[in-house]
């Protein structure tokens, strides 16, 4: 009948559009820890929602994660913990992390959940854009980069990394 033909033809239409999403998630999994070609982090201007400022070059001689964010991303906020365990452990060795939120988060948000969960690395609200514009216009949350010691984009991750290879990368960079 015209009913089971339509019900069919949306099965196929619901499946059509799983199999593209698993398809685009495979994707974004493959190329998320893809090595970047080694360049040079764009020098940009950071200040915290602790109103401290500072640059890509002061960054130099340590590891740096540059973690772009948003309250309202449910990856991000799932990922802090493990984010903010990594810092713990390997500030002490020359680690930075700085969780740059995106402009259209809200500043008291961004506050809210910086000091509600004590995140101990620096947190900065890219208001303008500029930060994100500079970083190959990141738009996906989250999107991380990260920087060795000689300021050079090593690794970009989009989606939450896995956090065995994760730590191995950062742990074999702060050796380096």
């Amino acid at each position: 009948t015209k009913k089971d033909t339509m019900k069919k033809h949306q099965a196929l239409f619901r499946f059509s559009l799983y199999a593209v999403a698993a398809m685009l998630f495979t994707l974004l999994s493959a190329c998320s820890q893809a090595p970047s070609n080694s360049v040079a982090a764009p020098n940009v201007v950071f200040k915290t929602i602790t109103n401290q400022q500072f640059d890509t070059a002061s960054l130099k001689g340590k590891v740096t994660l540059l973690n772009f964010w948003a309250t309202s991303c449910s990856t991000c906020v799932q990922s802090m913990p493990m984010l903010s365990d990594l810092y713990t452990a390997n500030s002490p060795s020359g680690y930075r992390m700085v969780a740059v939120a995106m402009d259209y988060d809200n500043p008291e948000f961004i506050r809210n959940f910086a000091q509600s969960r004590k995140l101990a690395f620096d947190v900065v609200h890219d208001a303008d854009g500029a930060i994100a514009k500079a970083f190959d216009n990141t738009q996906l949350t989250p999107t991380s980069y990260l920087i060795d010691k000689k300021g050079n984009v090593v690794k970009r991750y989009v989606g939450k990394p896995n956090e065995e290879t994760f730590k191995a990368t950062i742990e074999a960079l702060l050796k380096a």
